[in-house]
Formats: structure tokens, sequence, C-alpha cells
């Protein structure tokens, strides 16, 4: 039988889940509620002493009369979110031996899905090792992918969503960026490492034109019903992208390392760390009054970065020293900042 997953749905600005199973219709496949758990699914849980806990007979008897006989490790998994966080720690090692024989079991015996679409293995491979796809000849394993397999639409955004919890804010718009590959619409060479740098115009015109197009691709939405507006499963990326501004320090361990291999005979400083800058010698790197620096939010210091260093990158025609200088006093001013 098809393991049943947990939805979340937006009613009314309130966040309500769902138990929904994927189904093959044909060639397609697509997605079906099979119980509503509401705004607060914890009522469905039961502890009858010491660390164990059950799903209440009203789901299982639901479900049944749906035609659907689950697993107890299907219902276990589905509600383990919501479970007091003393009973999750005590059984924590258990689940993951169960979950780890299961995707054995299942590994053994399935065929192997696929062709994924290429946005998913985008969003698959930048969740999992923190790094945009490379592109040419590297080729990564099919198997790579296998958590998307033999899913709907629905269940494979759904397990996105739930993976794009782990994000650090400080990912979340190079994440957005990387998945709709904005970067290929440019020419230059830090377009993939440091997108601060690029005119935010014409990364914002490609971003939307991106978006667009995926909103508007039959053979990703294949088994869900045509959207005239924009979807909601990709209104998340538009808060991503235009809520959330790019970090420049995100980039600078690769730049500097861009900056190491283009000089012969560097040799990198033995004290490790980068070099301290006072405020006022910040003040004459950023060409901005001290006392302004000072009172400056993080966030207008990193827009502020962004634009000088579109004048000072190297492949701006700028010099390395003075990018090198710039990369320092802002580092500085970040560490005395609150965030």
């Amino acid at each position: 039988m098809k393991p049943l997953y947990l939805a979340r749905k937006q009613i009314q600005g309130a966040l309500h889940y769902a138990i929904r199973e994927s189904y093959r219709d044909g060639n397609v496949l697509r997605s079906r509620d099979l119980f509503d758990l509401g705004a607060d699914p914890t009522r469905y849980i039961v502890y009858p002493g010491g660390n164990s806990f059950y799903i209440h007979e009203d789901v299982r008897e639901a479900l049944a009369h749906r035609g659907c006989e689950p697993k107890e490790s299907d219902l276990d998994e589905i509600f383990w979110r919501f479970l007091k966080p003393r009973i999750r720690r005590a059984l924590e090692t258990f689940r993951h031996r169960e979950l780890n024989y299961r995707r054995f079991k299942r590994s053994g015996r399935r065929e192997r899905g696929g062709p994924y679409h290429f946005f998913d293995r985008r969003r698959f491979y930048f969740l999992k090792t923190g790094r945009t796809q490379p592109r040419g000849s590297i080729r990564i394993p099919a198997r790579f992918f296998k958590r998307l397999d033999h899913k709907s639409r629905d269940e494979i955004e759904q397990n996105f969503i739930e993976m794009e919890r782990n994000l650090h804010v400080r990912e979340v718009k190079t994440y957005a960026y990387s998945i709709f590959d904005v970067q290929s619409f440019f020419k230059e060479s830090f377009a993939k490492t440091t997108p601060e740098f690029l005119d935010q115009t014409d990364v914002d015109r490609y971003f939307i034109e991106q978006i667009c197009n995926l909103n508007g691709d039959p053979v990703f939405w294949s088994g869900m019903q045509p959207n005239e507006r924009l979807h909601d499963y990709l209104i998340r990326y538009v808060v991503m992208f235009f809520d959330y501004d790019f970090q420049p320090q995100d980039f600078m361990a690769e730049t500097m390392r861009q900056f190491i291999n283009r000089r012969k005979g560097y040799r990198p400083p033995q004290s490790g760390g980068r070099k301290n800058v006072s405020l006022d010698q910040a003040s004459s790197i950023f060409g901005v009054d001290r006392s302004q620096l000072q009172q400056m939010p993080r966030t207008d210091l990193a827009r502020l970065f962004r634009r000088k260093a579109m004048t000072l990158h190297p492949d701006k025609g700028g010099r390395h020293e003075s990018f090198i200088k710039l990369i320092d006093a802002y580092h500085s001013l970040m560490r005395g900042k609150r965030r």
C-alpha cells in the first residue's frame, strides 16, 4: 500500500493539516484528502502513560471508511511532529531504526521513478548539499533523487515544504535564485557565486520570467488542476526572493579563494582570521560618515556593501586589494551590530 503523507494548507489565514495519499489515475499521479486534521492535530494523539502514545481510533475508522487501512508506522510518522517534545526525545533512536529498515525494504523491491523534473532536481540537490546543482559533464546518479519516486505533484511539494524548513535565513534568497536558474541569464563569471554584484533589476526580471514559465508548465503540474493565477505552491518562492536579501558573507570564502588562485606566489597569513577594521577606516572605505555607519541597520549595511562591491569587484574592473579591504570593513561592521 502507498504510504500516506501529511499536507499543510492555509484556510482563512490559518494553517490546517490533512492526511493525503498519492494515487495513480491512468498514467498520471494525483492526490486526494483522506482525513481533515484541522488546525490542531494533537487532539488525535492519546498518551496512555510512560513514553507510549497511539492515534485515536476516530482517525483509523475514518480512513477505513475511505478504503484505506494504514500501517501503525505510517500514522506514527504523520503525527510525529505533533508529539510532546519529551516523548519525541525518548523515541527518536527507535524511530530512526524503523525508518532506515523501511527504506531498505522498499529500495530492494520497487522500480526506480523518474525522469525527474529539472526544478525538482535543483531543489533537492541544493537542500541536500547546500550548493547549486553542477552543470556540464557531472552526472548525478538517479538514486540520489529516489525520495521523489512515485509521488504526486502535491506530495512532492509537501515534501519540499518540509525540507525547506531547515534552510538558514542567510540561504533563503540564494536558494530561490539558484533553483530557478537565474544565473544562466548572465555572462558574468561571478553570477553563480556572488549574485549580489549583478544588476538587481535584471535579476528580479529574470526571476519573474522563470517563475511564470514554471507556473504554466503542464508537465510539472501533471495531476493537479490548472491555475490561471500564480499557483499556491509557488507563492512561497516569491516571498523567499523578494522578502530576503542576498547575504554577501555566504560568498566571501569563495571570492577569497578566487583571489588567491589568481595571485602567483601568494602565501596566506599564518595568523588566520579576517583583519579587523576601525570605524574611521570603514568610513573612508565606504565613503559614509562614521555616525551613519554606527546607526545603520544590518540590512541597510548589506545593501550598501552590494552597491559598493559593484564598483570594486575585480570582475567589474576594480582592484583586488580594494575589494579585500571592503570585505574586511563589512565584516568588522557586521560583527559590531546586533542581529
